[in-house]
């Protein structure tokens, strides 16, 4: 069963409907006693850092993921802003993340671009997965991206996968059982299917 955390941010739907093609069960929590005994959590999100933190807050769910994610060991996938989170903090704005990485959100040095237009990275890119069991049965993906932050791990053994875009940067990280892509696999056609089977799958 996944369960998918709904904050107010998030193509919902979208997970919704992959999982039901896929004939996979899935929910969605929109509330601490709607999170109790979520086996596979995804953590969604979309716009900006201080906003998706401060609606997580006010949903009440933060403490229930955290008790589900680090107590309890709940494997849980961040999408895009929803891996963002899980950092420590990010140039974004001012608030604290979720903390499980010891990990800041970095803008793109803009000096590498020929002009300001290039932000944000939109549209399709390549992903070099380096290992895990999150990218099986991907051969050359490439998904659909849109961001101008980027995830930056303390520790390079927790990528999963890089991305270039004037330079390479983390697409994919992994900290045992909790994972986050940069990118969004909703939006990534047969690609972004096998990769939330592959984590259905975990």
């Amino acid at each position: 069963m996944i369960t998918l955390v709904n904050y107010g941010l998030g193509n919902i739907q979208a997970f919704i409907n992959i999982y039901k093609r896929l004939n996979i069960p899935v929910r969605v929590a929109q509330s601490a006693d709607e999170l109790a005994g979520a086996e596979k959590i995804i953590l969604p999100g979309v716009g900006a850092f201080d906003w998706a933190m401060t609606k997580l807050d006010a949903s009440g769910m933060r403490a229930a993921l955290d008790d589900l994610v680090l107590a309890q060991h709940r494997p849980v996938l961040g999408v895009c802003v929803g891996m963002q989170m899980m950092a420590r903090r990010s140039d974004e704005g001012a608030k604290s993340g979720l903390g499980w990485f010891d990990a800041e959100v970095k803008r793109f040095d803009e000096s590498k671009f020929w002009h300001k237009t290039h932000l944000p990275h939109m549209g399709w890119n390549d992903v070099v997965p380096t290992s895990g069991a999150l990218f099986r049965g991907l051969e050359s993906p490439r998904f659909y991206f849109l961001h101008s932050y980027y995830f930056s791990p303390g520790d390079p053994a927790q990528m999963l996968a890089t991305t270039d875009y004037n330079g390479i940067f983390t697409s994919a990280v992994c900290n045992g059982h909790i994972f986050g892509v940069q990118f969004h696999p909703e939006k990534s056609h047969h690609w972004g299917v096998q990769l939330l089977k592959n984590f259905a799958e975990l």
